[in-house]
């Protein structure tokens, strides 16, 4: 593809967060005259945003996109009435990470990570792999920096999450690796069916090719269906022991069956099958890159890479442990299938789960599962806890809790020596935190400031003799949501 320029065009960018902002910017950069629209009233857009120059907020009108050569979309801005009329028109309509993509040399390695759960630390790990080898290496995407911002001349290679947000208006991006690590019920908010949201996560596959890799799950039929939709060539991770191209040996090692390497399992910095699944996940995507002659990565620079990472903040992170609890922060567990794989890599038999907040209209069936096998006690709090409550009712205990201080008192008053407490919401977390790292931040707080049980013994037993009264005057709060 030729290198992208956009002089002569008015180009309009559509949702001003930091995604937005980086596109408009190179849009601008490349040539374009922009125009930034955002539904949110000027003063509550960042300073980035009113720095970009001509500015159109609030609602959208049916037209607002007609006169445009090309409309550029944030991630977070669905389909609408204004978008379909430009499509109708014939405006092209793209996302930030397509436009971004058209940006970079054609000779620059994209590399993708998407999939319901995992794909951060999978990004992360993938990155490091790389960087460890010597190549430069670019990490954005949704894990944190715009793909717009990347500088393709000082850039070796680019990895990047991939949300099925960002996944959704790329009709041209070319990827030379993408890892779909799995696909659970998610975001059905926004997509009319789980095979609708499945086929977000699995547009990037349609460009690639017979040189290109696609990593997926051993003997996960939705995600090969996917892959199956570029001729990429399929290397899968994980499973049962002596299986897949890149899985466990049930000896103690992984084994990538690619080149033939060992990677022990004693000297990673990670805990939990599932971080075992990442690990196979970003091993298979970086050894399949290199079998291609995409990029050359050494045994030992994986090996060393694998012995320093340490894993990602708010994901199935030990706080602390007390009075022979452990408490795990695993607030990044916005969804059901991530929940579940939190409390199925714990090392404990029975854990306290604290769940809810913003309903994704998924269903809870799978956690109850998961909790009828780990579960010693759920206590639920924010606006979904009437509908986990109804779902567990019967299979374990179950309080309700206010705040997050409620909770981490409650949970530790139920959970026995041995037991795990574990924050693994399943929900996200606008209706109580501005974040999944807000809502992280205020457990671990909560959860250090814990004293001892004998020197909070007196404590303990005032604070939590309200525990019935939680159980009936905040059931409210669990339907109504808390500020």
């Amino acid at each position: 593809m030729p290198e992208l320029t956009l002089h002569g065009q008015r180009v309009a960018v559509v949702g001003l967060g930091a995604s937005g902002v980086a596109a408009a910017r190179l849009a601008a950069a490349r040539g374009a005259s922009v125009v930034g629209f955002d539904e949110a009233p000027l003063e509550r857009l960042s300073p980035q945003a009113r720095a970009l120059g001509e500015l159109r907020a609030g609602a959208l009108a049916q037209g607002a996109f007609d006169d445009f050569d090309l409309v550029v979309v944030s991630p977070g801005v669905p389909e609408n009435a204004a978008l379909l009329s430009a499509t109708v028109r014939g405006v092209e309509v793209i996302g930030e990470l397509e436009l971004a993509s058209r940006a970079l040399p054609d000779s620059l390695p994209l590399v993708l990570i998407g999939g319901t759960n995992g794909k951060s630390t999978v990004t992360a790990l993938t990155a490091a792999l790389f960087a460890k080898a010597g190549h430069r290496t670019f990490l954005g995407g949704n894990f944190g920096t715009p793909l717009s911002e990347c500088d393709g001349r000082a850039t070796d290679v680019a990895v990047v999450e991939i949300s099925s947000f960002q996944a959704e208006r790329v009709p041209t991006l070319h990827a030379r690796g993408h890892a779909l690590l799995n696909v659970t019920p998610d975001h059905l908010d926004r997509y009319a069916s789980l095979e609708a949201y499945a086929r977000a996560k699995g547009n990037p596959f349609e460009r690639m090719n017979a040189g290109d890799v696609a990593v997926v799950p051993l003997k996960d039929e939705e995600c090969a269906r996917q892959a199956r939709r570029g001729s990429a060539r399929l290397v899968t991770f994980g499973g049962a022991p002596g299986l897949g191209d890149v899985g466990p040996d049930g000896k103690g090692a992984i084994v990538d069956r690619l080149r033939g390497d060992r990677y022990s399992l004693a000297e990673l910095r990670v805990s939990g099958g599932h971080n075992v699944q990442n690990v196979c996940a970003a091993v298979a995507l970086v050894s399949g890159l290199a079998v291609s002659g995409a990029l050359a990565t050494p045994h030992a620079a994986i090996a060393a890479a694998l012995a320093e990472f340490r894993g990602l903040p708010h994901r199935n992170v030990l706080v602390r442990e007390l009075d022979g609890v452990r408490y795990y922060d695993d607030s990044k567990g916005t969804n059901v299938g991530a929940t579940v794989a939190a409390l199925a890599g714990l090392e404990e038999a029975r854990a306290v789960l604290i769940a809810g907040g913003r309903d994704k209209l998924g269903s809870y069936e799978p956690l109850v599962t998961a909790l009828a096998q780990k579960g010693r006690a759920l206590v639920v709090i924010g606006e979904a806890a009437e509908r986990i409550v109804a779902a567990a009712a019967g299979v374990l205990p179950i309080e309700r809790a206010a705040t997050m201080a409620d909770a981490v008192l409650v949970a530790r008053r139920l959970a026995h020596p041995g037991d795990a407490v574990l924050l693994s919401p399943a929900c996200s977390s606008y209706d109580m935190f501005r974040d999944y790292k807000h809502r992280g931040e205020v457990f671990v707080r909560e959860v250090e400031s814990l004293g001892s049980a004998l020197a909070g013994s007196a404590l303990a037993g005032s604070a939590l003799a309200g525990s019935a009264l939680a159980g009936s005057a905040l059931a409210g709060t669990a339907r109504g949501g808390t500020a």
